[in-house]
């Protein structure tokens, strides 16, 4: 069956409502459909106060409503503050700590194209590498690494399993012929992946957006965020299937882009929040960045002490690691060498997904 083109609109928006944490039950939408007729609207304003009625948003997110209702209909793009729950939006990690601070004249930055201004606005991406990536995600499924989980489950190990053993006992007249053993379920350790989205690192961001939303979808456990002048969680946004719809969002939720590197602040706000500092302990970190960070090293070297700390291991990807022959001569890369598992080629896409297999399996230094 063919939807009508005059109904996509009304759908749409109650896909985007419910994306950004609205109630929009299927009643409420064939409702907003019905009053809408039974109006016979002569503006788009009776379209909106119709959508008021049956959607009823709250008083305090009338406006962010009015915001969507305006992107679905007016077709107008949404940039941040973003949509979704604190944790999801930049404003929530951006205070005190996160104003722009500016450097005296004199001091010298760690990486000349590390630059601290912000730049909010949003960005819109387009995808041309979709079977290079369903290619990546389909080898990533068995090549993540795994660990023990706490479920045990039949198998050869040491442990002998009462349950399995007493009943096989019975089914031989109370003779044990053999002891029935478990072990311990394996899982796919969390991925955690901090994509640098400073200016410096403009040209690879989009595809490197790409590439975590095929490993959202291919691993069981991943956590995302853009890491530049703020701290943006973008994981929810990822989950959409809809490659398109996904980055989209994630554009929407992302304010810093091609701003200032912070790598320091962005990491220590990220590791003093504890429900993100534990996405970190015992995880498979990958950052991308290529280390750019301005002033001294000091915040990014404690930072990154912590996290080697927390995680299984961290595989720093830089796209300066294209030639062969790269040796790491910024200051701040310099001072965290020994906090990282493994430097490796993060030039695109397809270089960060070798590198990521590669590791996962066993390749480390």
């Amino acid at each position: 069956m063919t939807l009508p083109r005059p109904l996509a609109p009304f759908l749409s928006f109650a896909q985007v409502l419910r994306a950004a944490g609205h109630l929009a039950a299927p009643e409420q939408t064939q409702s907003f459909i019905a009053a809408v007729g039974l109006i016979g609207p002569k503006s788009l304003m009776d379209i909106r106060r119709a959508a008021h009625a049956t959607f009823g948003p709250p008083p305090e997110r009338r406006e962010e409503f009015d915001a969507l209702f305006d992107d679905v209909f007016l077709g107008r793009v949404l940039t941040a503050p973003a949509l979704g729950e604190p944790e999801d939006m930049p404003n929530a990690f951006d205070a005190g700590a996160f104003e722009p601070i500016f450097a005296p004249e004199d001091e010298e930055p760690s990486g000349s194209d590390a630059s601290v201004a912000e730049r909010l606005f949003a960005r819109r991406f387009i995808d041309d590498e979709a079977a290079a990536l369903r290619a990546f995600a389909r080898s990533l499924q068995s090549a993540l690494p795994r660990r023990r989980a706490r479920r045990m489950t039949r198998g050869k190990g040491r442990t002998v399993d009462p349950r399995r053993t007493f009943r096989h006992m019975m089914r031989r007249d109370g003779e044990v012929a053999r002891l029935m053993r478990r072990t311990r379920k394996q899982r796919q350790r969390r991925v955690l992946l901090l994509i640098d989205i400073s200016g410096s690192m403009k040209s690879g961001t989009a595809g490197a957006l790409r590439l975590a939303h095929a490993l959202v979808h291919a691993g069981e456990e991943v956590e995302v965020f853009t890491i530049g002048t703020r701290l943006t969680r973008v994981t929810r946004a990822l989950a959409r299937r809809n490659r398109e719809q996904a980055l989209e969002l994630a554009s929407g939720l992302v304010a810093d882009w091609d701003g200032g590197t912070r790598l320091g602040d962005a990491l220590q706000v990220f590791l003093s929040v504890p429900r993100f500092a534990g996405f970190a302990r015992g995880a498979f970190a990958i950052i991308l960045s290529d280390g750019l960070e301005r002033g001294g090293p000091e915040a990014l070297t404690q930072a990154m002490a912590r996290l080697d700390g927390l995680a299984w291991s961290v595989l720093w990807l830089t796209p300066l690691a294209a030639d062969a022959q790269f040796l790491p001569r910024t200051e701040a890369l310099r001072a965290i060498a020994p906090m990282i598992d493994r430097l490796g080629n993060g030039s695109s896409p397809q270089a960060v997904a070798r590198e990521i297999l590669h590791f996962a399996k066993g390749g480390r230094r």
